[in-house]
């Protein structure tokens, strides 16, 4: 069954623009046309009209005035306004007395209307849909309550037990989520300090749902992201024409936080100036939002995060000591990436397996030859930059193993090689011809993955005779990774 056109009233007293208008629109709208305010009103009664579209200048009455009837009587319908004139009066009027949605001007470009009237119909059904939502959770309170609740116990979950800290079992994260476990219950305000990248926001989100606020609210906010008035705002609110764009009254980050727990991320990046009003806020447990002069008390749990060090840079006198104290009531710090190397690969697997999910592409693991690679990177970027590595390889990928010819240029070039693959990497105090040699094992091997160890291709490239690159392979033992498809067939 065809879906019905949508039904639009004409109100216009000249018989030509009526008529005009109809050839205009039949095509996209059923169209009702009326030639006075009281035809209209009739058609109205008796049919179901999402937008009138009428004439301001009529003989009886004006198009504001029965617009404002309309709106009266049928407040979900949408109403326009066509004019000759431009009087800036009924203009306000228009918008002030019967809640135009449009005033166009005439003469009209077809297009144009045709335009505006698709946005007018799907703004009523916009407003219908709003309206039925709002009467449901009306109906429904208890349904969403509940709801809720079962959203925030599976979030409490995740956090119990290993914190919803993916890590090996000798990992140096285990001493971080040991002292989150004792530190979790108490009411002090903790400074997580790292490199970006290295998981602060899920420690935080750790703290929280293990503390006694974890049925209050987790807020979060990037401090570095925003300038000083609109991180104010964010943080503390504001009340209506506090500033230019504040239209409305709006609460603040630390009052949605009340009970629960603030996440300042990137807090080392705020400016002298904000520091002060933050330290403020901290000592007083009170907020003033921009434009009002009532404070508004607050019990918010602060948990600051920086990958900055702070105490060097209170010692640079670019970081307020005294806040400083205030957020590092206890203070923990990450250890990055690369101090990590056992969780690399238990972190890649949970890591694929979400980054599925997200991508609707299902793959069957992480080649051997690839998870080498990933282990033998420094990862500066961290975990981020392990998830955006692992996000690349799995959109490009057209097997069923994430193959390390997948691999982004740089963690061919960059990383160290791997010691199944070669002693001949650089160390400390190594001589010229160590480090020409280290280089070398990365760019024969960085050859022979991107050709997925052909050796005839590998050599062409690198311009070298089979026989020559052979001689590499087994000067710099790389000989032994060729036969990696056979130790695949092995793997779970």
């Amino acid at each position: 069954m065809a879906a019905s056109l949508p039904t639009v009233l004409v109100v216009d007293d000249e018989p030509r623009s009526l008529e005009t208008l109809r050839r205009t629109l039949e095509d996209e709208f059923e169209v009702l046309a009326a030639d006075s305010a009281e035809s209209a009103w009739r058609l109205l009664e008796e049919e179901w009209v999402q937008v009138v579209l009428c004439d301001q200048r009529m003989p009886g009455e004006r198009g504001v005035d029965f617009l404002g009837r309309v709106r009266e009587r049928w407040p979900d319908v949408i109403r326009m306004i066509l004019s000759g004139y431009t009087d800036a009066g009924d203009l306000v009027e228009a918008i002030n007395e019967a809640g135009v949605y449009q005033y166009i001007s005439k003469p009209w470009h077809p297009t144009e209307l045709l335009l505006k009237l698709r946005n007018a119909v799907e703004l009523f059904h916009l407003q219908r849909q709003n309206s039925l939502l709002a009467t449901e959770l009306k109906l429904r309170p208890q349904t969403l309550a509940e709801a809720l609740q079962q959203k925030r116990e599976t979030l409490q979950r995740r956090f119990d037990g290993d914190l919803g800290i993916v890590r090996g079992p000798d990992s140096p994260m285990n001493a971080v989520c040991d002292l989150i476990r004792r530190v979790a219950p108490y009411d002090v305000n903790v400074l997580l300090q790292g490199e970006s990248g290295t998981g602060k926001e899920l420690c935080a989100r750790a703290l929280h749902y293990n503390s006694l606020r974890r049925d209050g609210a987790f807020v979060a906010e990037n401090c570095g992201a925003l300038p000083d008035e609109l991180l104010e705002s964010e943080l503390f609110g504001h009340k209506r024409g506090a500033f230019t764009g504040a239209v409305e009254d709006r609460a603040g980050l630390f009052e949605l936080a009340d009970g629960g727990t603030l996440f300042l991320d990137e807090v080392g990046e705020i400016s002298p100036a904000f520091q002060v009003k933050l330290l403020r806020v901290l000592q007083e447990g009170e907020v003033r939002p921009l434009g009002s002069n009532r404070r508004r008390g607050v019990d918010v749990r602060v948990i600051a995060a920086s990958n900055r060090d702070l105490e060097a840079e209170v010692r640079a006198g670019r970081f307020r000591e005294d806040l400083y104290y205030r957020l590092a009531g206890f203070t923990l710090t990450l250890p990055p990436l690369r101090e990590r190397h056992g969780d690399i690969a238990v972190l890649a697997h949970a890591l694929l397996e979400n980054l599925q999910a997200q991508l609707g592409k299902p793959v069957a693991g992480i080649s051997r030859e690839a998870l080498a690679c990933l282990e033998a990177y420094a990862w500066p970027g961290n975990v981020r930059e392990l998830e955006n590595e692992l996000r690349r390889m799995l959109m490009l990928s057209e097997h069923d193993r994430l193959e390390a010819d997948l691999l982004s240029p740089r963690l061919l070039r960059g990383g160290e090689v791997p010691k199944e693959v070669s002693a001949t990497a650089p160390r400390d105090g190594a001589s010229l011809k160590q480090r020409l040699e280290a280089l070398e094992v990365r760019i024969v091997r960085e050859t022979l993955i991107r050709h997925r160890w052909n050796k005839t291709r590998a050599a062409e490239e690198l311009g070298l005779s089979r026989v020559g690159l052979r001689g590499k392979l087994e000067r710099y033992g790389l000989e032994k990774i060729d036969g990696m498809a056979e130790l695949e067939a092995g793997l779970p």
